[in-house]
């Protein structure tokens, strides 16, 4: 425990422990440094090399404080709808992504055909999860695997268990060669690579497409991309079908049926229409109704698809996401029925218009990457507080109009 005072034996066992695996700084946690003495025995039980084990852990005296507040705010969970959304799916991303689809068109193709899993879903996982790559390059967000996930085993009561866990699959991983154990790097929670698996669910589907004898989702896109089809197509999903389609809900059933599973016809039946007035294929496939904003907002029949994507990360929000994105960078338009944002909202060209406008004015200082979180929302804030106006915190059309006057 922490506030318990080591024995001499204890302090010597942890001496000889700090000389092999590496000089501690001044200032280390003695507590954590236990926790990783003891988990040693623990990882050797299940397999892992007491080497490897310590070259993992090398330097690596005090849990990561950036991790705990990561795991605290996690925005599928906090963010609106259309905050989440505005994020992720924009005309930035569209363009990336298309231009993603020419580069690895011959890679795509031999992923479809082996895995029948949508080339334009698969481009909007990848750049959900690290922007198509740009993220591993970013040292703020990018960690040490083993120092993040010993700190949620060490403090985060909640995640312990999947914490010790992933951290044995890691360095399973790096014993068996698919990464040198001083590139165990991932997101806070543990997520690694292009397409962020964490470390068992790697394990479970990894592909090495490249044929280079390792499945490198660090490192080779191609190994990437079908390693996350093969994570959708192991858990059911369909071949030359949608996720979803966006409805009209006739009146009589607005606030009813929320999450209702019928058939496509039987949806039909009750006067649920497409916007653009195209038939529904399939008819007889099931699907779920899904307002993710109540009766204000877009309504979805969502299919089977659409569950399959939450198998990659279980929240609606996520799954919407990169169905809408995927149909954009597909070519398809954005929604017919907008968000009830109760504002005019900015393109990606004036969000970044708007964080430097509050850079300038001393109210913000994290990155200007259009992008409108906690940082952003914060000094959006700030600034209304200052200028009298209602602190909403949104980035509205209005907002960068009294700042473009000022």
């Amino acid at each position: 425990m922490r506030g318990k005072r080591p024995n001499w034996f204890g302090l010597a066992c942890l001496a000889i422990w700090l000389a092999v695996a590496g000089a501690a700084p001044a200032r280390a946690d003695a507590g954590f440094v236990r926790w990783i003495q003891s988990f040693e025995d623990v990882a050797a039980k299940a397999g892992i090399s007491r080497s490897v084990y310590r070259a993992a852990f090398s330097g690596i005296t005090e849990p990561d404080p950036d991790v705990i507040q990561k795991a605290q705010y996690q925005p599928e969970f906090r963010d609106t709808i259309w905050d989440y959304l505005d994020n992720r799916v924009n005309e930035e991303q569209v363009a990336k992504g298309q231009a993603m689809r020419q580069r690895y068109g011959a890679w795509l193709d031999r992923i479809e055909k082996r895995f029948g899993v949508d080339r334009d879903i698969l481009l909007a996982i990848w750049s959900m999860e690290t922007n198509y790559g740009q993220t591993l390059q970013r040292s703020d967000v990018m960690k040490s695997l083993p120092r993040s996930l010993a700190t949620l085993a060490y403090l985060d009561k909640s995640r312990a268990g999947f914490a010790r866990q992933q951290l044995i699959a890691a360095l399973k991983i790096a014993q068996e060669g698919d990464i040198k154990t001083n590139e165990l790097i991932s997101s806070w929670a543990g997520a690694m690579g292009h397409t962020q698996f964490i470390p068992t669910s790697y394990l479970t589907y990894k592909v090495d497409m490249d044929g280079d004898g390792h499945a490198n989702i660090w490192e080779s896109v191609p190994d990437a991309l079908a390693t996350a089809a093969n994570l959708l197509h192991r858990n059911g999903w369909e071949t030359g079908k949608t996720w979803g389609y966006e409805v009209l809900v006739p009146d009589r059933y607005k606030g009813k049926l929320e999450r209702d599973n019928r058939t496509i016809a039987q949806w039909a039946a009750l006067g649920f229409r497409r916007p653009n007035g195209k038939p529904f294929p399939c008819p007889s496939d099931r699907a779920n109704l899904i307002r993710p904003a109540g009766d204000k907002g877009p309504a979805f029949l969502m299919t089977k698809n659409f569950f399959v994507i939450k198998n990659y990360n279980n929240a609606d929000k996520y799954a919407l996401a990169v169905g809408l994105l995927g149909d954009r960078i597909g070519g398809y338009g954005g929604l017919y029925v907008d968000w009830p944002r109760g504002y005019t909202p900015l393109t990606m060209a004036e969000r970044y218009e708007l964080q430097q406008h509050l850079a300038s004015q001393g109210l913000y200082d994290g990155k200007i990457d259009g992008k409108i979180g906690s940082g952003s929302k914060a000094a959006i804030m700030a600034l209304q507080g200052q200028a009298g106006l209602a602190q909403d915190g949104n980035a509205s059309k209005a907002l960068l109009n009294f700042l473009r006057k000022k």
